[in-house]
């Protein structure tokens, strides 16, 4: 028998029937009773395509294969599948770690292993009660005429941090690792590579080039930079100050 429930996520109701209860209950503060925009359904060939993937990920980056269980996977099969709907709501599923200053948004994205993480627990270091982890994964940007806001989703990294809200998403920061902290404003072309890879990217070709217009209208709706940083608590005052110039810390 199935396990059904209705989640919510950047403002839609989302019915869900799967496998096993894990996903669930990892869902557990983002269940809703309300009425569901749209539903997914998970079968075990969603989890079959999931190991495989990650198998040749593994192979690709010349590491042993990881052996995941059915429920973890799972957790990957239903994201997908929202990732891939939600395209059709103007909404995009981002790798990134988004911390909320003054509830605004500030977006850190990078290549794997580049310290993301590290650089969002430096912010809340700094700001204290003021900063608030929205999401340390992936997180999804509803894309408007007015502007983006970012949502907190369950899907949050192996250190499971994220919050159930939303925030306006002031900027986008590609961050580099560097012996000295720098920060500048670039232009939606430099940024525009690293956000395609940032972005999930659907297989069917014209959700395809939905999202690849979403991507440029993201360019567009926030402010873009690149930070060279290191992991001193510098690196936060520098960014912060660097993304808000005329504003005291």
């Amino acid at each position: 028998m199935k396990v059904e429930f209705t989640l919510k996520l950047a403002d839609y109701n989302i019915a869900v029937k799967s496998l096993y209860p894990f996903v669930k209950k990892m869902c557990c503060d983002y269940l809703t009773d309300d009425a569901a925009d749209f539903s997914i359904n998970i079968c075990s060939s969603d989890i079959d395509f999931e190991r495989e993937k990650s198998a040749r990920e593994d192979k690709m980056e010349g590491r042993a294969v990881r052996n995941f269980s059915d429920e973890y996977l799972e957790t990957l099969a239903v994201y997908r599948k929202i990732a891939e709907k939600m395209i059709d709501y103007d909404t995009l599923l981002f790798h990134g770690s988004v911390v909320s200053v003054d509830g605004v948004g500030y977006l850190f994205t990078a290549k794997s292993g580049t310290g993301k993480s590290t650089h969002t627990r430096l912010w809340r270091e700094l700001f204290d009660k003021r900063a608030v982890m929205v999401n340390d994964d992936k997180p999804l940007l509803k894309i408007t005429d007015d502007g983006v806001i970012v949502y907190g989703t369950p899907w949050d990294g192996k250190h499971r941090l994220s919050s159930n809200i939303a925030v306006p998403l002031k900027a986008i920061c590609i961050l580099e690792r560097g012996e000295t902290n720098h920060i500048e404003m670039i232009s939606k072309r430099e940024a525009y590579v690293m956000m395609m890879q940032q972005s999930y990217r659907p297989h069917n070709s014209m959700k395809m080039v939905k999202m690849m217009n979403l991507v440029d209208k993201l360019g567009e709706c926030v402010e873009l930079y690149k930070l060279s940083c290191n992991m001193d608590i510098e690196a936060a005052k520098v960014a912060y100050q660097g993304m808000n110039e005329r504003k005291k810390m």
